[in-house]
């Protein structure tokens, strides 16, 4: 790694003042499992002469249930302290399940649900070590075509992708989606607040570099709910998803009410399969409708040279979520 200043920011005022006088060229860390990586692998277009510890800022890592039953997360909760939070867990098994499924006890217990957020993609022609015989160029970093529509894409995307066809990393955000989370960013025009899918774009995620990622707002979701997030992996610990699934559905006397279903590691960003969702509601949800709705949920998908293997393992999983 290469030398930087260091600062302990101890308020979000101090945090973005600090960023804007290094005018660009530095950047927020928080339980720094993917920035440092980032760093040591050198695939920013401009390495960072500062980097700002926000970690120090009392009050971003607090999760609070409202009288009105809203959830809010600090961004700088733990991916521990997440999945181990009595209030999430009475009320948010999905986002229990996905933070738990994320790499390793030793980085869940340093990363952030705001890191895991906002990580950086996983694609290896994107994340190719600049040490290892040279920087790898590609449209993501400003500069080619992407090298996965021709190249190995095996874990790409199989749904879309302009330009880029690396996918969402995120375990987390496909949980918040299916639970219709919002989230807080406060930046030197103040705060805003956005629904979750609002955050990712082709190319990532809306994040300005002189922004911070500040709470999670999740509404009341009711009791009587039921929730599940799915991963497939090609190893239960460690890996990044090749496919995930979160769900939510309400029932009344048997009869599907409402349901949402986010699909994770399909797309470069999280996907809402509001199809399949549409022919659930108002039904009884058995196996045979589950399968046709798995069905549904995939119409349109076009897989690239080495991933449509894929489309069958996302038809599975959310099969196992609706029926499960």
């Amino acid at each position: 790694m290469k030398a930087f200043h260091h600062y302990n920011a101890r308020s979000i005022d101090q945090a973005l003042s600090l960023i804007k006088d290094h005018d660009g060229q530095a950047r927020f860390i928080a339980g720094g499992t993917d920035l440092l990586g980032v760093l040591k692998d050198d695939i920013l277009p401009r390495y960072p002469l500062a980097i700002i510890n926000i970690k120090t800022i009392p009050g971003l890592d607090e999760i609070e249930e409202k009288k009105d039953g809203t959830i809010t997360i600090g961004a700088l909760s733990k991916l521990a302290h997440v999945a181990g939070s009595p209030v999430i867990q009475k009320h948010l098994p999905a986002l229990v399940e996905a933070a738990q499924a994320v790499a390793t006890p030793e980085i869940r217990n340093m990363g952030t649900i705001g890191g895991n957020l906002c990580q950086d993609t996983r694609c290896w022609y994107y994340r190719y070590p600049h040490q290892m015989g040279g920087r790898i160029q590609c449209f993501r970093k400003g500069k080619g075509p992407c090298l996965a529509l021709k190249g190995d894409n095996r874990y790409h995307s199989i749904a879309g992708g302009k330009g880029c066809v690396a996918v969402c990393p995120s375990d987390t955000a496909i949980a918040l989606v299916a639970l219709d989370a919002r989230i807080v960013i406060i930046g030197p025009q103040g705060e805003r607040e956005i629904p979750i899918m609002d955050f990712y774009t082709n190319m990532g995620t809306i994040l300005k570099p002189d922004e911070i990622l500040k709470t999670i707002i999740i509404p009341p979701v009711l009791a009587e709910s039921k929730q599940i997030f799915l991963k497939f992996t090609l190893r239960k610990p460690i890996d990044f998803a090749v496919v995930s699934v979160a769900s939510l559905i309400k029932e009344e006397d048997g009869m599907c009410t409402d349901v949402r279903i986010a699909l994770g590691a399909v797309a470069p960003t999280p996907v809402r399969a509001y199809s399949a969702e549409d022919m659930l509601r108002g039904n009884s949800i058995d196996t045979a409708l589950a399968e046709e709705a798995a069905q549904q949920a995939v119409k349109g998908f076009k897989p690239l040279s080495m991933n449509a293997y894929k489309i069958e393992i996302t038809k599975t999983l959310i099969k196992r979520s609706l029926v499960q």
